[in-house]
């Protein structure tokens, strides 16, 4: 299989996404080696303004900040970090829930590449179908006035993709791939605990099949036993229905079971991005290392590691080069204003840190 990140040096000798746009313009793309996702320079700014009447612009908040990648099909890329790092921000993004401010996503529908960019959100209605999002919270992104059945069929009827006796049984299969029984749709989301509510999210969330899923802090509110219960139910759903998966997450120790790769954000800007073996076996950015060391050891003889340490940079004031040098071990004079780019550092492996061994 092509290098999945090979992208990074934005590279087309062969031509081979002007062939492919061209077959997807004919309506015939359809290419398990091709990427289902491709998201390239992605931009996501907020301005900030000043008090008072006149509302003058004084700062831009960079949330995402150029971040590239590509994701097979049938794959999970995750999206790690501490909280603000802008990984969320990054989801809703690709997903055009928030408009970018510049930057592409090249959407395979396996009948044509869109640009989910420049699509007019009136046209974006029927990709919806193919690109869904789990929230976080599964207390609050359920409605309390509604039943499960409501809850679950809701985008079939919005799309006007089934009704009477069809709609029913979908409702009621789709329950039954989450690990729900068919008389529960007649209940409200109050009588669940919260692994439950989660599982009528994922059904809300699957029942249309779409091929993109974005899981965003899926089972960071769940119990760490629930928590392995909800991965395991994502593995076997995206086995059974063929899905991709962007996995939002800020602990590393979830990740490593589920994903195939793994995207480090910090400060809007992706600092490493690897294969979850690689990352794990051989961290190189020291923001990663960072964070593995504050993934719990099981074992109770050794000591627990100390808290990630030093200030999180004021991301509406970014300095021109590295933004965690102020935190960095291995910081020496000039990071902060000196520009860091991804470099490739081993097979399918990226580093943003001039510092790290390999740089060319």
């Amino acid at each position: 299989m092509k290098d999945r990140f090979k992208e990074f040096e934005w590279e087309d000798k062969e031509g081979m996404f002007e062939v492919a746009l061209d077959k997807a313009l004919d309506g015939k793309f359809k290419d398990e080696h091709f990427p289902l996702l491709r998201v390239k320079n992605l931009c996501k700014y907020f301005p900030i303004y000043s008090k008072g009447f006149l509302k003058k612009q004084i700062g831009t908040i960079k949330a995402v900040d150029d971040i590239s990648f590509d994701l097979m099909p049938g794959e999970t890329l995750g999206l790690v970090g501490e909280s603000g790092c802008g990984k969320t921000t990054a989801g809703r993004t690709i997903l055009r829930a928030l408009d970018p401010t510049s930057g592409e996503v090249h959407f395979d529908t396996f009948t044509k590449l869109v640009d989910l960019c420049k699509i007019p959100e009136k046209k974006l209605k029927p990709l919806r179908t193919k690109m869904q999002m789990i929230f976080q919270d599964p207390y609050a992104s359920l409605n309390p006035r509604m039943t499960v059945r409501q809850i679950v069929a809701e985008p079939l009827v919005i799309h006007n993709l089934a009704k009477g006796q069809e709609l029913e049984d979908r409702v009621v299969e789709m329950l039954r791939k989450v690990g729900l029984k068919p008389e529960h749709r007649t209940r409200y989301p109050h009588a669940f605990s919260g692994g439950q509510r989660q599982r009528i999210g994922i059904a809300r969330a699957l029942i249309m099949h779409p091929s993109l899923v974005v899981c965003d802090e899926a089972v960071s509110a769940l119990d760490v036993s629930v928590q392995a219960q909800v991965i395991n139910l994502l593995q076997d759903l995206q086995e059974d229905l063929g899905l991709t998966y962007i996995f939002i997450a800020h602990n590393l120790g979830v990740v490593k079971h589920i994903c195939d790769d793994i995207a480090v954000m910090y400060a809007g800007r992706i600092v490493e991005l690897a294969k979850t073996d690689d990352l794990f076996n051989d961290p190189r950015h020291p923001y990663t290392k960072m964070l593995l060391s504050a993934v719990p050891n099981p074992d109770p003889d050794v000591p627990m590691n100390p808290a990630l340490s030093g200030e999180v940079p004021d991301i509406s004031n970014l300095p021109p080069g590295c933004s965690f040098h102020s935190r960095c071990s291995i910081c020496k004079e000039g990071c902060k204003d000196e520009k860091q780019e991804l470099f490739k550092v081993g097979d399918g492996h990226y580093v943003s840190c001039n510092l790290v061994d390999g740089k060319k």
